[in-house]
């Protein structure tokens, strides 16, 4: 009896220890930083100040462009991005992001944009990554294939970040539709008009490149 309850014991300890192995390595998993964000998290402040400057700029070009009938393009680069988004949007636009969310990073390559930004939720602390493929439908509207969503090296649910998404696209007065292409959910974006002149934007091209991201369309009035 002595020895069968000894083996029980040691069997349940076992146990336990496997447990708590799991639990530990699930734990270092959703603490693993893509190492894009870590890259981008140790740029110096001031060429973040730089680049938020730059990235104002293309964004009042952008918005006067617009407003103007005839073509337009832009190209805007990883590094002006994540200036307005350590610098500007820290400074200027606090509230934006919910409390939960912090030091959003961005990366960009020929196939993808990389969105990685700190978590911290009801005792749970992370690195959440997003991946998107963008596009243009026929119907002149942004397309945003989610391809990957992880906290640390983990794939996540994506109910909330989907949640989030709407809710930005909503702020930004766009219009915003879901759809699924496989196993990846797909946001279609409408354009709002252009508040000057009751204009109409067409976009026409999106390309992604090594470090940055090319648009181009044209603006015209009604």
């Amino acid at each position: 009896m002595k020895v069968k309850i000894r083996l029980s014991l040691l069997l349940l300890g076992c146990l336990v220890v496997l447990a708590l192995l799991a639990i530990l390595m699930l734990y270092l998993a959703t603490r693993q930083v893509p190492a894009f964000y870590r890259e981008t998290l140790d740029i110096p402040r001031e060429k973040l100040v730089k680049g938020s400057d730059r990235m104002l700029r293309q964004a009042a070009a952008l918005e006067s462009a617009w407003n103007t009938d005839g073509r337009w393009e832009i190209l805007i680069t990883d590094e002006e991005i994540n200036g307005w988004l350590a610098v500007d949007l820290e400074e200027n636009h606090p509230d934006i992001l919910p409390p939960s969310i912090g030091d959003p990073r961005v990366a960009i390559d020929e196939n993808e944009i990389s969105i990685a930004c700190r978590y911290d939720h009801d005792g749970m602390k992370s690195i959440l990554s997003v991946a998107l493929r963008p596009s243009i439908s026929e119907r002149n509207e942004i397309v945003l294939r989610i391809v990957r969503a992880r906290a640390g090296l983990l794939p996540v649910p994506l109910g909330n970040i989907l949640d989030q998404i709407s809710v930005a696209a909503r702020q930004l007065q766009f219009h915003l539709k879901w759809r699924r292409e496989g196993d990846d959910p797909v946001a279609l974006i409408s354009l709002p008009k252009a508040k000057a002149g009751g204009r109409t934007v067409r976009i026409d091209a999106i390309r992604l490149g090594d470090g940055e991201i090319y648009i181009a369309g044209t603006s015209e009035r009604e």
